[in-house]
């Protein structure tokens, strides 16, 4: 009877060590699952680039190039524009390396200054809203070519071929220009820019360059205008202050009103300035930003400059699960040294790949040309 409950009292603690000891492996396994669902949900994408076959859009390039995919005759073409030297052009084909013949647009009434048409959004009704860079030179400085840049609007009905102007509706405050400044195109502004529209097409975001003459005030901002009002646009973009989205203010009356826009808290500030006494300039510029399909997050390429010549230190890449939280991109991390300007993301999609859209391999431009695709990793 003693030797039966020994026995007893052996086998019962015997499948209790047994068991604590399962007990304690799933324990374990479990806090090690939610330790690497923690890390996995703080690892950040990344993007690495690759020797690819040459490409060059048809139309030459100095700013961002936005791409649309339209229904012609029952087939789905690609239209992408360029810009060079002030003046835009579109071209069309099956694809990026079917591009036509460019076709310089029509924009009338003239804005006046150079045009660089860097970001096209293609409405429901099929019109086409673009949003251009606009240079003006700055007569406020005497005896210089150099220019303000501005952020401007317009709206074509036949696919980007002719372009009827809405108005400037983003620039600098007033008196936030340097006029001996060693930058060697800018006395101030804002512009080098390009757009994303959100999913439920409520706001279109702008993410943009400042140049203005305060250190604090350069990099790289951020401003939002409601889609509703992407036909009367002037004087609805509101600026991203840091930790608010900041209103443009009415100055005189109804027949002369025009509008003060705020200065934007920049997500990523210079840190060496753009107008100071030296040549060194440590600024980023000219963001590009996509929506990755893989990666079910907004991706931003950044020129970073080292001088007042625009030389280029790098392009960087930065990332965001949505736009309407400014503060949120990750900090940038550099994928090539040097480069050239104007970066961007090409999707390769046949009628869904654009300079908005693209999966885990795209093409990587710069200044019109690829010679790399770009892969997103997770």
């Amino acid at each position: 009877m003693q030797r039966g409950t020994v026995q007893a009292r052996a086998v019962h603690a015997g499948r209790g060590m047994r068991i604590l000891t399962v007990t304690t492996v799933l324990v374990a396994l479990v806090h090690l699952s939610i330790a690497l669902d923690a890390q996995t949900s703080n690892r950040r994408p990344r993007a690495e680039l690759q020797s690819a076959p040459l490409i060059r859009l048809s139309g030459e390039a100095d700013s961002n190039s936005p791409a649309v995919w339209d229904r012609v005759g029952g087939r789905n073409l690609l239209f992408v524009m360029t810009s060079m030297s002030g003046r835009p052009s579109t071209a069309s084909g099956r694809g990026l390396t079917q591009l036509g013949t460019p076709r310089a647009v029509v924009l009338e009434p003239w804005p006046g200054g150079g045009v660089w048409m860097e970001a096209v959004i293609k409405d429901v009704d099929g019109a086409w809203y673009g949003y251009y860079h606009n240079e003006t030179v700055a007569n406020m400085c005497r005896q210089t070519d150099k220019v303000i840049p501005r952020i401007g609007a317009a709206r074509s009905r036949d696919r980007g071929a002719t372009w009827e102007p809405l108005g400037v509706i983003l620039e600098a405050p007033p008196r936030t220009y340097d006029c001996t400044t060693d930058n060697a195109y800018f006395v101030g502004g804002v512009g080098d820019f390009s757009v994303q529209l959100d999913p439920a097409s409520r706001d279109l975001y702008f993410f943009h360059s400042l140049y203005l003459r305060e250190q604090w005030s350069q990099g790289v901002g951020v401003a939002r205008l409601a889609w509703a009002d992407r036909d009367a646009p002037n004087g609805k973009i509101m600026v991203w202050r840091g930790s608010s989205w900041v209103p443009a203010t009415p100055v005189g009356g109804a027949e002369t009103r025009r509008w003060i826009y705020p200065a934007a808290a920049p997500i990523f500030p210079a840190a060496e300035s753009w107008h100071d006494e030296d040549t060194v300039v440590d600024a980023y510029w000219g963001p590009s930003v996509h929506w990755n399909t893989y990666l079910r997050q907004y991706v931003m390429l950044l020129n970073r400059a080292r001088d007042t010549d625009y030389g280029q230190e790098g392009i960087y890449v930065s990332f965001a699960e949505s736009l309407d939280h400014p503060a949120l991109w990750s900090a940038p991390v550099k994928i090539l040294n040097g480069g050239r300007w104007y970066p961007q993301v090409l999707g390769i999609e046949d009628g869904s790949g654009s300079d908005k859209t693209a999966g885990e391999s795209a093409r990587f431009f710069m200044l019109g040309t690829s010679e790399h695709f770009i892969r997103f990793l997770k």
